[in-house]
């Protein structure tokens, strides 16, 4: 029986603003940017659905996940590794698979190799590479870093493309984007005639962070020190000098009435915190990214790469001046490269934890920053091999990733419901209705999967 604490006082919600940044900062360049943005250009707004479908699933899932860190101060993958060896096998190779692809420095270098042609694209994409890993390098840890970061991208790319779609889109452009929160398009339902299902399930998965990457709010509740994770270590940056072997396995709390009482104060606030951040700003940059797509480049369908990201900077400079399609350009590069950011890390501490697991005794102390900066770096080299192999195209890597991590999103609604009702105490166990929400989500992905497999095999 794991040694009993306290749980520590909650805190105030200002101050449990952070961990849902992080995340969130993970969907600015895949799903917000990019994949509904390019639904919407091409098959306007009737799909948003899924969208609200998707990013509700996922604001499900990722609470849960925090709600075993907090009752236990460890990431997930260690409470995986107490249930099976097995699942700490799956979650290496269905992490290291879908996101060794360099699908966001390569879209952050066309993006940015066409706004300055003098600059050849494969070096700049290679350097953003080198640049993540420098960036995740420097700091007292890891933690603060991305923190910092991605609140600032957030808080200059957000406003800038609020202002510009409420300039550039009208009455009706909203009220065809309220319809297709329920599925209506222009004279379809749910599916408009020859979409891409590939491309949908993409979107759909990438709407929020999507695949293994929503497991990594863990360890943002972890080292933010929420709940039990008060009591836990923090992954301390290459450059600190601070790197050391620390314990992996946390410890739950006795069930006295302060403690209960506590409990719900926690699972209040982050709820409320993920709520707002996660599912709030992220569901709103969505809708304004697709809705701006569609009001401006919607009858001129994209068909390959990021053409329908160009033709919305040529129609904004038309519509308003062409220094402000030049900055839509280079703010979209930013959210690219954020992301690519915040993949690196978040897939870096998945990979490296689960492999340690492999060897994992109780009670062992083990170095998880230097295992982490070793999946960090050894998988921006992967990286670079992958596009110097010439595997570039920017939407085709992004939708193959997100394909790929829409099956791992399908395990970790299984997943993490048996962790949860497996390893906490009954009063602390998801309700039925958030159990019912984690079937359902997990049938819709294994549907379309089943179809998408038939229509590529069969």
């Amino acid at each position: 029986m794991a040694k009993q604490k306290d749980l520590p006082k909650p805190i105030s919600l200002w101050q449990t603003l952070g961990p849902s940044f992080i995340l969130l900062g993970l969907a600015l360049g895949s799903g917000e940017l990019i994949l509904w943005p390019y639904l919407a250009a091409n098959y306007g707004l009737g799909l948003l659905w899924g969208a609200l479908l998707g990013i509700s699933f996922q604001f499900v899932l990722n609470t849960e996940v925090m709600r075993y860190s907090l009752a236990w101060g460890e990431s997930v993958f260690m409470g995986f590794r107490r249930l099976s060896i097995i699942i700490t096998i799956w979650y290496i190779i269905s992490t290291f698979i879908p996101w060794s692809l360099p699908g966001f420095s390569s879209a952050a270098s066309n993006v940015l190799a066409t706004l300055f042609p003098f600059i050849p694209e494969k070096p700049i994409a290679l350097a953003l590479l080198l640049l993540t890993g420098l960036l995740l390098s420097a700091g007292s840890t890891v933690y603060k870093t991305m923190e910092t970061f991605q609140k600032a991208i957030i808080f200059i790319g957000l406003p800038f493309m609020l202002v510009l779609t409420l300039l550039l889109t009208g009455k009706q452009d909203w009220i065809e984007a309220g319809w297709g929160l329920i599925g209506r398009g222009d004279g379809w339902w749910l599916f408009p005639p020859g979409v891409a299902l590939a491309a949908f399930l993409g979107a759909f998965a990438y709407s929020g962070a999507g695949g293994n990457l929503n497991l990594a709010q863990s360890y943002y509740i972890k080292e933010k020190g929420f709940g039990m994770g008060h009591y836990m270590d923090k992954i301390s940056s290459l450059f600190s000098g601070k790197t050391k072997a620390t314990k992996m396995e946390g410890e739950t709390f006795a069930s006295t009435k302060t403690n209960q009482s506590r409990w719900q104060s926690w699972w209040r606030l982050v709820n409320l915190e993920h709520f707002i951040i996660f599912w709030g700003l992220g569901f709103v940059t969505i809708m304004i990214l697709a809705v701006m797509a569609k009001a401006l480049v919607f009858g001129t369908p994209a068909e390959e790469g990021l053409s329908f990201l160009y033709a919305e900077s040529a129609a904004i400079s038309q519509s308003l001046t062409p220094i402000v399609g030049v900055f839509f350009l280079l703010v979209s590069a930013l959210m690219l490269f954020s992301t690519q950011v915040g993949v690196l890390e978040s897939s870096s501490r998945v990979i490296s934890e689960n492999v340690l697991l492999l060897f994992y005794r109780k009670g062992k102390k083990m170095n998880m920053s230097l295992a982490f900066y070793a999946a960090l770096w050894g998988q921006i080299i992967l990286g670079i091999v992958i596009y110097l192999m010439g595997f570039q195209e920017p939407r085709v890597l992004l939708t193959l990733s997100a394909v790929l991590n829409a099956a791992a999103m399908m395990m970790s609604f299984l997943f993490v419901y048996l962790l949860n009702r497996m390893k906490l105490q009954q009063n602390y166990q998801p309700s039925k209705i958030r159990v019912i929400i984690m079937l359902a989500a997990f049938i819709f992905f294994a549907y379309f999967l089943t179809i998408l497999f038939k229509e590529a095999f069969l």
